[in-house]
């Protein structure tokens, strides 16, 4: 399948939801992804009818990141915040 690109955004085509509640993420979305088998995904609904997922390591990276810079994240929002 051709993957789909609209405003930076990719599509990678249709899964089904299977008895059990899994689904499989297609294959051109785990090669550009680099998914790798039994890794970790979070699963983050978006409304009522909608779900996203990230992987952990990349959001564990970005936490460790934003808590490296957390003074100066703080000090940018004193000063945006007292004017």
């Amino acid at each position: 399948m051709d993957t789909k690109h609209k405003e930076g955004k990719l599509f990678y085509g249709t899964t089904t939801l299977g008895e059990k509640g899994q689904v499989v993420i297609p294959v051109q979305a785990r090669q550009v992804m680099n998914l790798k088998k039994g890794e970790k995904l979070l699963v983050f609904g978006m409304g009522h009818d909608m779900l996203a997922l990230s992987k952990l390591a990349k959001l564990e990276k970005f936490a460790s990141h934003l808590a490296e810079r957390l003074d100066a994240i703080r000090k940018i929002i004193r000063k945006t915040t007292s004017k």
